[in-house]
């Protein structure tokens, strides 16, 4: 029999871990929690070295609701700077972020001071931040909890899994195609699911998804146009990716 190599022996004792994460107190979550149907998410890593740090933010939702979200944000007291650097307008805006890095109380260092593993670029709605975390098997669960507990913060656990056991639909989960579509988006996707708008003999029309919605026919099109897109582009990097 083969000797198994390190990478390979460690693998097989991962689980994949979802929290969601109140973080109590910061800006990201005081905002989110005033805005749900906005998400923002980090896409970059941080940078600088001084106490100002920088990193680039999307925040995604109503193109009338985005503006007002970036205002209220930048008034946080650990932010410097959160300036557009994609025009404003749009359903989707790139933000530079910078913020005194002595005030900001990061939930991955916190995950990075108890030596664990986390995917990069959280997703943040409605003032819960999503953070999927990579656990070793001495790695205690309950111990990363109280820790992140015993800051002020509230974590509800979604999902844990052995990572030999997830399916490729799992799989495509995890890029993070419905995590990053707002609350209306889903709604809208899943009533014209449910309507049979995606069927093969086409069951409704995007007038029975804004009459189920309550929402006027463009508004129900710009819901579902947004949310397919995103899914779309998501499911095309998934599928170019290859067997997994």
């Amino acid at each position: 029999m083969a000797e198994e190599t390190g990478t390979e022996r460690m693998s097989d004792r991962m689980r994949e871990v979802t929290l969601k994460v109140k973080h109590n107190g910061q800006p990201e979550c005081r905002v989110s929690e005033r805005y749900p149907s906005v998400t923002m998410r980090s896409v970059s890593s941080m940078t600088g070295r001084t106490t100002e740090r920088k990193r680039i933010i999307e925040v995604s939702g109503d193109p009338e609701t985005v503006p007002k979200f970036i205002d209220d944000f930048r008034d946080g007291d650990p932010i410097v700077a959160a300036e557009p650097v994609t025009p404003l307008g749009e359903p989707t805006v790139f933000v530079a972020l910078t913020f005194n890095a002595r005030e900001w109380d990061s939930i991955a260092e916190q995950f990075a001071e108890l030596g664990v593993h986390y995917r990069t670029g959280t997703v943040i709605t409605g003032g819960w931040e999503r953070w999927t975390l990579y656990l070793e098997e001495g790695d205690d669960l309950s111990t990363i909890i109280e820790a992140l507990e015993s800051r002020g913060n509230d974590v509800r656990l979604v999902r844990q899994v052995d990572t030999r056991e997830l399916e490729p639909s799992s799989r495509f989960e995890q890029v993070g195609a419905l995590h990053d579509l707002t609350q209306r988006q889903r709604e809208a996707l899943a009533t014209a699911i449910r309507a049979g708008y995606y069927g093969h003999e086409k069951d409704a029309g995007v007038e029975d998804v804004a009459d189920e919605l309550g929402v006027g026919t463009t508004t129900a099109w710009e819901h579902l146009a947004r949310a397919e897109g995103k899914v779309m582009d998501d499911l095309g990097e998934f599928l170019d990716a290859g067997p997994q």
